[in-house]
């Protein structure tokens, strides 16, 4: 009984092992291509056949929703930090904004595969759309950052549902900004944060830490 269940963690850690090993491949076919990333790059990237990459992730939505967890997790925890960088509170702000910008700067053609449809055909396989996907992917920042908010700032009466407010709406902005300026780059990175953080600046310098809490 023992060595059957050492057989199934073995065979558990060596499956999820590969698992990321191909994440780590589609992340360079991703890297490199980014919309247009498709299942048969990526499948050969890892050197392995399509139908062997469709029995780990079943399709290129399951591909797209593992590497989006992957990214996710990566940038919430990049947030977290940036929130706990300085005691002022207004610093915080920058620097959570930046920290998202600074995200999406450095590794565009993984933020434009996450956020946009690519225009031609190799997206349509297996009925593959990202702009389906990319809504539940922001819903979750918004969550994320709101139970912080919630955590951290007193915000009396009703405060929960007024920080899942502020939460979503800071990440509604930063992702709209965020994907003008990418696009566009008509300003620096550094004054693109100083006007987000003047307009959101108002709620938040009025609003008490709460007791004990790190702050926000």
């Amino acid at each position: 009984m023992e060595t059957t269940t050492t057989q199934q963690g073995d065979q558990q850690r060596s499956a999820e092992q590969r698992r990321r090993e191909l994440l780590e491949a589609a992340d360079r076919v991703v890297l490199r291509d980014g919309p247009q990333a498709s299942m048969n790059a990526i499948a050969a990237e890892a050197g392995i056949t399509k139908p062997i990459l469709y029995r780990h992730f079943g399709d290129k939505s399951g591909l797209y929703r593992a590497l989006a967890k992957r990214h996710t997790d990566g940038l919430l925890a990049a947030l977290r930090t940036a929130i706990d960088a300085s005691s002022d509170r207004r610093e915080r702000v920058e620097h959570t904004l930046d920290t998202y910008l600074a995200a999406i700067e450095t590794r565009p053609q993984v933020y434009r595969f996450l956020m946009h449809p690519a225009e031609d055909s190799q997206q349509s396989e297996q009925g593959f759309d990202v702009g389906r996907h990319t809504a539940p992917l922001l819903r979750r920042l918004g969550e994320e950052l709101g139970t912080v908010i919630a955590e951290r700032v007193d915000l009396g009466p009703g405060g929960d549902e007024l920080a899942r407010i502020w939460a979503h709406g800071i990440v509604g902005m930063m992702h709209g900004a965020g994907d003008w300026w990418l696009g566009e780059r008509p300003c620096s990175r550094a004054q693109l944060v100083r006007s987000l953080a003047d307009l959101l600046w108002g709620g938040l310098s009025v609003a008490e830490d709460r007791p004990g809490s790190p702050g926000f």
